[in-house]
């Protein structure tokens, strides 16, 4: 565990070993949260949390309509040339 202090300013440095862990740079933005426990920080993400159902229909489809057996080969196919690309590494 590491420990810090405040500063009369209300600054605290966070160790290097805990920002390289996290990957913090100068100027990163960090949420603070409060809690009985004490004060957690968080990375301030740039975009709110967000997953597939709410993004799936950004981008309109306007080609022919693929079949289920269609999709597969293309996935099948993708995951072949994955697979070669990996090899050659």
């Amino acid at each position: 565990m590491s420990s810090t202090r405040l500063s009369s300013k209300g600054q605290v440095v966070i160790p290097k070993s805990i920002r390289d862990k996290h990957h913090w740079h100068e100027g990163q933005e960090l949420e603070v949260i409060d809690s009985e426990d004490g004060l957690m920080l968080k990375e301030k993400r740039p975009f709110k949390k967000t997953n597939i159902k709410s993004v799936a229909g950004c981008l309109p489809y306007s080609g022919k309509t693929k079949s289920l057996e269609e999709l597969e080969a293309a996935i099948a196919q993708g995951a072949i040339e994955s697979a070669k690309k990996d090899d050659r590494r």
